[in-house]
C-alpha cells in the first residue's frame, strides 16, 4: 500500500485535475461534506457502516474487521469495475480518502493496486482536509468587494472580471443561491454548511494570496448558508467598488431574471418578506403578481431592498467606497473602469489579517 500524502501535497494533485478523486466514506458522510470534485464509492454504505460500528462496540476491533470484509468482499469486483469506468484516458491515478485515512481507504487502495490501478492516499483523511479548509478561510487575503443595489449587475460583472483574468470568489454560485428571498428560485438545492465551507476553501486554495481577490457584497447569509464569520468580517473591512445603474435598467435586469418564473413561486417567496414589508404592503405585492404586473411588483420589492442596501452601506468606511457607472452598451469600458479603481487602491488596500 502506498504511503499517504500530507494534505498540502495531496491538494496539489487534486488541483492538477489529472487524477480521479475518490471518497470511500458512506453516503451520509459524503453528503455532509467532501473534497469538491470527489466521486463517492462507499466501501461501507450507510447500513453496513452502522452494522460494523455495532460489532465494534459489542465484540471489538477484530470481529468488526471480519464483519466489514463479510459485507464488502463480494463487492470487490464491482469496485474495481466501477473505478475503471470512472477513469478517463488522461487519468491513470486514483486519489483516495476516507474519514481519517485509515482502514477504509487502505483496503480500497490495496484492492485497486492489486488490480493494477495506482492510488495515492490522503494522510489523515477527510479530517485533515477540513483542517486545511478552515486554514484557507482564515488565511490573509487581499479582497475588493463589488457592491451595488439589487439589479445593478454585480454577478454579471464579477463573471466579466473573471473572464478578464481576475481572481474571483462567487459566494452565490457556490451556495446555489442568488442571495435574496427569491434567490433559490430555479436553482439546485443548497449544499450543507460544512460543504459550503469546503467549496469556499477549495476556491481559495486555487488562488494566489498575493493578488487581488474580487468578491460580491453579500449579507451574512446566502439563503440558508452562513458566510464564515472571519471571511464576512474581512469583506466588511475591505474596499468596496459600488456599481451604479439607473433605476429603469435595474428593473429591466430583474425582470429578465425573475419575470420568467411562475407567479406562484414569486408569491410564495414574497410571503417570506411579510415581517419586513408589513402585512398591507405584502398583500399589495401579492395582488400585483396575481394581476401579472411584474414590473410594478419589482418596484415594490426594490423599495425594501434599496433601503436594506443603503443601511448596509452606511456601516462601511466611506473613504473605502468608490463608484463606477455600469455602461450596459460598453461592458468592456465598465470592466476597465472597475480595474482602474483596483489599480488605484492596490497599493493601499487593506491586507486582511486574523
Amino acid at each position: 500500500m502506498p504511503p499517504g500524502l500530507l494534505v498540502e501535497d495531496y491538494m496539489q494533485n487534486v488541483f492538477s485535475g489529472n487524477h480521479l478523486l475518490l471518497d470511500v466514506r458512506s453516503e451520509s458522510e459524503f453528503f455532509q461534506g467532501r473534497i469538491p470534485g470527489a466521486v463517492n464509492l462507499p466501501l461501507l454504505d450507510n447500513e453496513a457502516r452502522k452494522e460494523v460500528g455495532i460489532t465494534y462496540k459489542v465484540h471489538g476491533r477484530n470481529q468488526a474487521v471480519e464483519k466489514g470484509f463479510e459485507l464488502t468482499g463480494e463487492k470487490f469486483h464491482t469496485f474495481i469495475k466501477t473505478v475503471k469506468d470512472y477513469l478517463s484516458s488522461e487519468q491513470q491515478t486514483v486519489l483516495l480518502y476516507c474519514w481519517r485515512g485509515g482502514m477504509r481507504s487502505s483496503i480500497m487502495s490495496w484492492l485497486l493496486e492489486t488490480a493494477g490501478i495506482k492510488t495515492i492516499l490522503l494522510k489523515g483523511g477527510y479530517k485533515s482536509y477540513r483542517r486545511w479548509a478552515l486554514q484557507q478561510i482564515e488565511a490573509e487575503r487581499k479582497l475588493i468587494v463589488l457592491g451595488g443595489k439589487t439589479g445593478s449587475g454585480k454577478t454579471f460583472l464579477l463573471n466579466e472580471l473573471k473572464k478578464s483574468g481576475e481572481q474571483v470568489l462567487d459566494l452565490e454560485a457556490l451556495a446555489n443561491h442568488r442571495g435574496s428571498a427569491f434567490g433559490a428560485i430555479g436553482m439546485e438545492p443548497q449544499p450543507r454548511q460544512e460543504h459550503y465551507e469546503n467549496l469556499i476553501a477549495f476556491e481559495f486554495g486555487k488562488t494566489n494570496p498575493e493578488n487581488i481577490l474580487w468578491v460580491e457584497n453579500e449579507s451574512r447569509k446566502v439563503g440558508s448558508l452562513k458566510i464564515p464569520d472571519i471571511l464576512f468580517d474581512h469583506m466588511l473591512a475591505a474596499p468596496l467598488v459600488e456599481i451604479v445603474l439607473s433605476y429603469e435598467e435595474r428593473i429591466n435586469r430583474i425582470d429578465d431574471e425573475y419575470g420568467k418564473f411562475a407567479v406562484d413561486e414569486l408569491k410564495a417567496n414574497t410571503v417570506k418578506l411579510e415581517r419586513s414589508l408589513g402585512g398591507a404592503r405584502m398583500k399589495e405585492a401579492i395582488q400585483l403578481l396575481e394581476e401579472n404586473k411584474i414590473r410594478e411588483w419589482i418596484k415594490q420589492m426594490l423599495e425594501y431592498y434599496d433601503k436594506t442596501y443603503e443601511y448596509g452601506l452606511s456601516q462601511r468606511n466611506p473613504e473605502q467606497i468608490s463608484k463606477v457607472e455600469f455602461i450596459a452598451e460598453d461592458i468592456d469600458f465598465t470592466v476597465k473602469k472597475i480595474l482602474s479603481i483596483h489599480n488605484s487602491v492596490k497599493e493601499n488596500i487593506i491586507e486582511i489579517r486574523n
